[in-house]
């Protein structure tokens, strides 16, 4: 799959293709519905499938300081469009001049000279352009104009966990705060993964006996609430469960959030220095101050117990 970063990044001899725009943070299943059908579309005129998406989330440029907690990182968003088959990725630098440009510039400028749309696919309440004013109504109509055509997929409805409402990030990012990671996992089509570099922290966990990576995530993760869960650690290609600590550590009066995670069963791992990833299966409990050391090593005893039995019980 090709990767481009900016417009001048595009092939010159760059021909027709399917395109889809969007953020497609978290790539879930909603998403994935829109992307599939680019692809499919795309195969079905033998040309190739482009996801247009931006960098940094458009929202942080029109109102700063209000970038929403991202569900997946852009490498990781490539990831799992190349897994759908996608052909090209075009991240798109969102500055405030580009912020500007109207709908109709939007469409000349990346749809039509440099990605030769024939068709684009979207949702239904897709919108672009300065003040997102242009939409599919906008899109259609310019499409008899320039030669494309406009495809619009609706969204399915997410079960329990969303109260009936359609996929969507917002949504997903709500379940996630509120540390519903397997309602949150129900819309993404997978866990709710975190990322980072293992620093060293205050090592308070190999001292009673549960060593765990202490992950420095990227700006703006969308970290799930206070609490223990289970999931998995994911080093150097070899993923396993583990019992995950999100919070301050109240035990020890701690002020800062931290993403820790204890590798179950696992002795002598040396993680300090690498990239892991963190996927959340199951909330277990809420983060807790005991009355004395003796009650927390019995409740991290029983976490890891929990932990274990959920995620050999879960589906790989």
């Amino acid at each position: 799959m090709q990767r481009w970063r900016g417009l001048e990044d595009i092939p010159e001899d760059w021909g027709r293709s399917v395109v889809t725009i969007g953020s497609y943070d978290g790539v879930h299943r909603g998403h994935q519905l829109i992307i599939g059908r680019a692809v499919e579309k795309a195969r079905e005129l033998d040309v190739p499938s482009v996801v247009v998406t931006f960098d940094p989330h458009p929202s942080e440029v029109v109102r700063p300081g209000s970038h929403p907690p991202l569900l997946a990182p852009h490498h990781r968003r490539a990831e799992l469009m190349a897994e759908l088959g996608v052909d090209a990725v075009l991240i798109l630098p969102f500055t405030v001049e580009f912020s500007k440009l109207s709908p109709a510039d939007f469409i000349v400028k990346v749809l039509v000279d440099k990605l030769h749309a024939c068709a684009v696919i979207e949702g239904p309440n897709f919108r672009f352009g300065h003040r997102a004013a242009g939409n599919v109504a906008f899109l259609t109509e310019m499409g008899a104009t320039y030669d494309y055509e406009v495809e619009v997929v609706d969204l399915f409805v997410s079960g329990e966990a969303g109260g009936g409402e359609p996929f969507s990030s917002t949504l997903t990012r709500r379940l996630v705060a509120e540390g519903d990671v397997t309602g949150a996992a129900e819309i993404l089509g997978r866990p709710h993964r975190v990322e980072g570099i293992v620093v060293r922290g205050a090592q308070r966990g190999r001292e009673l006996g549960f060593p765990t990576a202490n992950v420095e995530t990227l700006p703006h993760t969308a970290i799930p609430a206070d609490g223990v869960y289970a999931g998995w650690l994911t080093a150097n290609g070899e993923r396993m469960p583990a019992a995950i600590s999100v919070g301050t550590n109240p035990q020890f009066d701690g002020t800062e959030r931290t993403v820790e995670a204890y590798a179950i069963d696992r002795v002598g791992l040396d993680l300090y220095g690498l990239h892991v990833t963190v996927d959340f299966l199951a909330f277990v409990r809420g983060q807790e101050k005991f009355d004395s050391i003796d009650a927390l090593l019995v409740a991290m005893a029983d976490d890891v117990k929990r932990c274990r039995e959920l995620t050999s019980s879960a589906q790989p």
